[in-house]
């Protein structure tokens, strides 16, 4: 009893430590977007110029890290919304199709089922399907906050191909 009397008054002490009145952080110092978090109304988003270069005409970007997912380089309009039974995507990058269209194939680690450690022999695993929850389109977006990180690729290659399926265990034991 002694405990929950004593947790219940350190709880509020740090309530009344952590509110606005007492000279905590407002919203609008929280973030990169300055607004308050309650309301959108002020919300302005970026003017992002995104690629207007039809798929197989565009530059691609080098990958922010070795496996990082890699971007969109080409116009997306009328592609989206994917969903399981329709994805735009596969129609150039699966992998029995990507060589003949130019386009970059899905990597192994998207026809491996990683759940039930088996290969997919038709498509991609379910798991796989949503294409941009992991890749965005590239824009003209400068970086909000200044880094220095420089990526360490093991070789040139990984600059544009995954090699996940074949590292992701290393060291693990």
């Amino acid at each position: 009893m002694k405990f929950k009397i004593l947790g219940l008054i350190v709880m509020v002490g740090l309530m009344a430590a952590c509110s606005s009145e007492s000279g905590g952080i407002e919203d609008e110092s929280l973030g990169l977007r300055k607004i308050p978090v309650q309301d959108e109304k002020d919300v302005k988003l970026n003017d992002y110029q995104y690629s207007t270069s039809p798929a197989g005409e565009s530059q691609k970007i080098e990958r922010s890290y070795e496996n990082a997912p890699p971007l969109i380089p080409h116009d997306t309009d009328g592609m989206l919304d994917i969903s399981q039974d329709n994805n735009m995507c596969l129609s150039c990058h699966a992998p029995d199709v990507a060589k003949s269209v130019g386009a970059t194939p899905v990597p192994k680690s998207h026809t491996y089922d990683l759940r039930n450690h088996k290969a997919i022999k038709d498509g991609i695993a379910e798991s796989r399907y949503n294409c941009t929850q992991c890749h965005v389109p590239q824009a003209n977006a400068k970086p909000l906050v200044k880094n220095s990180f420089k990526p360490d690729f093991t070789s040139e290659g990984a600059k544009s191909k995954s090699n996940l399926l074949d590292v992701i265990n290393e060291g693990v034991k």
